[in-house]
């Protein structure tokens, strides 16, 4: 329990709504779950459904030992993820993953995008250091390979190609946003997914800019390379 309220706001809510929107699905049983919870773009478009994206983006499917080390990673990159940028960005980005993912899904005709996320935030982590070597397996892997290589170990477990479909819809919403917050801005772009400064007044009142924890700071307290099928179930 200490754990829990010593994790930084926006990790503590997004674990919580897991919990909720998991409970839900047990009392709901699978076939109203999906019913209810899944993203349905009619639904949310035309019946104004419009939590279904947000419970899509915090549905890891029924508990088990690959929820348990889905909504693990979860906790773990997110927390990285906000402790290096701040709550405030980190909800900018959290936006952008639900948005992109919900047009993403609805396209591919995914009904649940939490997995996606977790990449896209693997991939953002990834890229901020991408010759850092982290352990996978048995093997020293540049970091920036990770997220294929995790996408590799699921298609092979589940012996199919669409397996790698979440992964793959991550790695493209990740690489938007990391292209766009730190790779056009230095060409020149403008920074247009920053934070406005009343959401940072508001979210971290006590930040200041030459305090931010660099990447490597956020991640250094964590172990690295945890190797493992995100997302499996």
């Amino acid at each position: 329990m200490q754990k829990y309220k010593a994790t930084l706001p926006l990790t503590r809510i997004y674990i919580t709504m897991i919990g909720v929107v998991t409970l839900m699905g047990l009392v709901l049983g699978e076939e109203l779950a999906q019913g209810v919870l899944a993203l349905d773009p009619i639904r949310v478009m035309y019946g104004l459904e419009l939590w279904r994206p947000f419970t899509a983006a915090c549905f890891l499917g029924p508990p088990s030992i690959g929820w348990l080390m889905s909504a693990y990673y979860l906790f773990e990159y997110g927390s990285s993820l906000e402790r290096a940028y701040g709550t405030a960005q980190h909800l900018v980005f959290l936006i952008w993953q639900i948005v992109l993912l919900t047009v993403l899904s609805a396209f591919f005709g995914q009904p649940f995008f939490a997995q996606p996320v977790i990449t896209a935030m693997l991939h953002v982590l990834s890229r901020s250091m991408p010759k850092q070597k982290v352990k996978w397996l048995i093997f020293n892997v540049p970091y920036w390979s990770l997220p294929y290589g995790l996408m590799a170990s699921d298609v092979l477990q589940a012996q199919s190609p669409m397996a790698a479909l979440p992964h793959i819809m991550g790695i493209l919403t990740g690489h938007f946003y990391f292209f766009y917050k730190f790779i056009w801005p230095k060409m020149g772009g403008e920074d247009w997914l920053t934070a406005p400064d009343f959401l940072s007044q508001w979210l971290d009142p006590n930040a200041r800019s030459d305090s931010k924890k660099s990447v490597n700071a956020a991640l250094k307290a964590r172990k690295k390379g945890k190797g493992r099928k995100l997302g499996g179930k």
